[in-house]
């Protein structure tokens, strides 16, 4: 029989009283501590050198204050930011500005006080003292501690990294059937992959609890335990927590009470579940634990280290879940390059999953050759007389003893490829050889020339086969995860394409209803001829969009490839497009929920320019392809233009793409295009979005106002906000944030592609995470070059 293992929860406390507050400030860390002055509720700096807040529970009495709970990792406070427990018993979190960045929207009871529990439990008090508003243990982050319940339902959310507490890429769900499940889900989007960890336990399972003597287990219906850890020491000597690390192993930390300001004491861990975590994460899609083209090793303690491939390295330090990229050129297949690569060993590593090719039996030498004279093959792996080959991103990388030994292809020194011959050029050669010959034949033997011929013929007849086949392979679209309709469901579904949404430069747009239950609303996209530029965007639209799984990109939900006819089926967006939302009638849209939409798409850009796995640029970012769901969440659609970088890429020559005035200036200049080109357009837009009014508008009556980005710097630089915010109230109030996010755009739309940020510092300085500076005049750069 399961003994009861909990003590009782009554605690002192010092009550905290309605309208108190607490202040962010750079020099000192107020904030209200338990009556032991364990715990403290307040808030902590991101770093040393911050001015970045959260607002947390944390271990008060060590030197390394170890947060266990927090309300806004993923929207970090300002210095000036406060923390308010209001008259009406909400704690309410705002900004220097007054905005609202979080709140406790406490339940039933009327509150009387606050108080931090010396359990650390933070609790809104009601005159019921055994009936609590709302408290932290019930909301829980990444951390389960002593005395603590979790029910049916509930979930812990691991922090991105060791300093980044925003939400993770694992969860624990306690399920309402019971069940306990460890979660790899997709950053930032929270779509779940599958489980790696469970307990089975369907339909016993009542809740998790962590009780005084140092178990985390889940209690069962039948008074037994499922025991998740078991640290075997008591609360009364050690401070404990159970954490959801960000590698997504479950541990259990003690930390001794004696002498607990010594600099040697630390955290140690006594028990973890989900520990094979380098080999747990084996799913269809993702990287495994750490990023692409990286593997994953334990270390002395059992906790997850990344590294990256040979001849590799991290996208970026800090994030090193963002995966490594080669440090050298790959592979081109227009040519001949196996003698610019080599081979670099790697002993007892292996990327498992997603070999395209195997060879049996066969000798290492062989497999290297074969390998060096495949442009798509960028890893072997040879063992006992096996040789597999792996296209790249490279995932679910793992050190494993005897796993063989794995080749990596990097190139010989810095050797330089030769340029690319244009198709044309070849064609070209192509033909003078073949005059040349028809030239030596003329004088030879009737033989020899029967001879010549003949094997003319068949050169010529594989070439054609080969061509043949090269094309009907380029024109096949990408297995991507989609529904394929058929012409006659989608006409169908439209009523016969009655009810049109919208149009664009190669087709219509429809309203539909899918014959499904429940029936779903969706927007069917038809392009109107199939010409091989247009069978080009088709691809392009299906290949990219397929690919991609952000809360910011319409979704698409399947295609029609039958025929002539080529459509694409998206979700519905029910508020239309951002174009019309800004410019056509109607009240002027919500300041807040201006702002809400910028935040939107700047997520969604930098998501497709970092985080996806292969770089991409839309190439048309504008009001008329950003549509609004029903929460008016921004939505970035349209993918026909957008260009694919592969990996280690940052530029491409391309003709130009995209529409009049959101057309970055490089176009113009047949210079190669990067991720900025959408940096420029969104810059533009963001004018649009916080001026309330269309980039170009010739019938205005003072004409240096018609082309707004020209006449926003130059009201920017003679301070006159009152002109830009032209009677808007909310603006009048908000100035602050008003200018901040103007002064973003500026940067956004640069001339020098150079002076402009990346999507991630844009997206960083909008939402007053990074300081923004004065930005230079845009056309400067121009100006100089003259």
């Amino acid at each position: 029989m399961l003994m009861s293992r909990l003590t009782s929860k009554a605690q002192t406390y010092t009550n905290i009283s309605l309208g108190s507050s607490l202040s962010a400030l750079t020099q000192t860390t107020p904030s209200w501590t338990s009556p032991s002055g364990d715990f403290a509720f307040g808030f902590r700096p991101l770093s040393k050198d911050t001015t970045l807040f959260i607002l947390a529970i944390y271990f008060n009495n060590i030197p390394e204050k170890t947060i266990i709970w927090s309300a806004n990792g993923d929207n970090p406070a300002q210095a000036g930011s406060k923390l308010t427990l209001t008259h009406g018993g909400r704690l309410n979190l705002t900004n220097s500005s007054g905005q609202e960045i979080w709140t406790s929207y406490a339940g039933g009871g009327v509150v009387t006080h606050a108080a931090m529990l010396d359990n650390g439990n933070f609790v809104l008090a009601t005159a019921n003292s055994s009936i609590n508003a709302w408290e932290s243990f019930d909301q829980p982050t990444d951390t389960i501690l002593p005395l603590q319940e979790l029910s049916l339902g509930s979930a812990l959310q691991a922090h991105l990294t060791e300093m980044d507490y925003s939400t993770g890429r694992f969860q624990i769900q306690i399920q309402p059937d019971g069940n306990l499940v460890f979660y790899y889900v997709a950053h930032p989007t929270g779509f779940s992959y599958g489980p790696y960890w469970s307990s089975n336990t369907v339909g016993s399972g009542t809740k998790l609890v962590f009780d005084a003597s140092g178990s985390v287990y889940l209690a069962l219906k039948n008074n037994t335990a499922y025991n998740v850890t078991e640290s075997g020491i008591s609360a009364k000597d050690y401070y404990q927590r159970g954490t959801l690390d960000p590698d997504g192993v479950f541990r259990q930390y003690i930390y001794p009470k004696i002498n607990m300001s010594s600099r040697d004491n630390a955290w140690s861990i006594m028990a973890s579940a989900a520990i094979h975590i380098c080999a747990s994460l084996k799913f269809q899609f993702g990287s495994g634990v750490c990023g692409f083209n990286s593997y994953c090793r334990l270390d002395s303690s059992q906790k997850s280290i990344c590294e990256c491939a040979k001849g590799y390295s991290f996208i970026d330090e800090d994030f090193k879940y963002k995966g490594c990229k080669p440090d050298f050129t790959t592979q081109r297949c227009d040519i001949d390059e196996s003698k610019l690569y080599r081979f670099e060993e790697m002993l007892d590593t292996e990327w498992p999953d997603f070999n395209y090719e195997k060879y049996y039996p066969i000798n290492e030498d062989e497999c290297r050759s074969l390998c060096l004279e495949d442009c798509l093959c960028a890893v072997a792996t040879f063992q006992s007389g096996n040789c597999w080959k792996k296209r790249l991103p490279l995932t679910n990388g793992m050190v494993k003893i005897g796993s063989g030994k794995t080749l990596i292809k990097v190139s010989i020194g810095n050797s330089t490829p030769p340029p690319l011959v244009p198709e044309s050029n070849r064609r070209h050669k192509d033909q003078q050889t073949l005059i040349i010959i028809i030239s030596l034949l003329l004088g030879s033997s009737t033989f020899l020339n029967m001879v010549f011929i003949s094997a003319i013929l068949i050169f010529l007849l594989c070439s054609h086969n080969k061509n043949t086949r090269r094309c009907r392979q380029d024109s096949s679209i990408l297995e991507v995860n989609l529904q394929s309709f058929t012409y006659k469901e989608l006409e169908e579904a439209t009523d016969k394409f009655k009810e049109e949404l919208g149009r664009g430069a190669f087709g219509i747009v429809y309203k539909g209803v899918l014959n499904s239950s429940p029936a779903i609303q969706v927007a069917v996209k038809k392009l109107d001829k199939m010409e091989e530029e247009l069978q080009k965007e088709y691809e392009n639209e299906v290949m990219t969009i397929g690919r991609t799984h952000h809360k910011n990109l319409v979704r698409l939900l399947g295609f029609c490839n039958e025929g002539p006819n080529r459509l694409l089926v998206y979700e519905f967006m029910s508020h239309g497009s951002l174009s019309r939302y800004l410019f056509e009638g109607g009240p002027k849209p919500e300041w807040h929920q201006r702002q809400k939409i910028a935040f939107g798409i700047g997520r969604g850009i930098a998501y497709l320019h970092e985080e996806c796995r292969s770089q991409i640029i839309h190439c048309d970012i504008k009001p008329q392809n950003i549509l609004l769901d029903d929460s008016l969440e921004a939505r970035i659609s349209d993918f026909g233009l957008a260009k694919f970088l592969n990996t280690g890429q940052t530029r491409t020559n391309t003709g130009i793409r995209g529409t009049k005035g959101y057309v970055a200036p490089e176009w113009f200049k047949k210079m190669a295009i990067t991720a900025k080109v959408d940096v420029y357009s969104f810059g533009v837009m963001l004018l649009e979005i916080i001026c309330c009014r269309k980039n170009v508008e010739m019938e205005m009556d003072n004409e240096e106002a018609a082309i707004l980005t020209d006449w926003a710097y130059d009201c920017f630089r003679e301070g006159r906000l009152d002109a830009l915010v032209n009677d808007d109230e909310e603006l009048s109030s908000d100035l602050q944030r008003f200018e901040r996010f103007l002064k973003v755009a500026i940067w956004c739309i640069q001339e020098d592609p150079m002076l402009r940020p990346p999507m991630k510092k844009v997206r960083q300085m909008l939402e007053g995470a990074v300081e923004v500076a004065v930005p230079p005049d845009p056309s400067s750069y121009i100006s100089s070059m003259q």
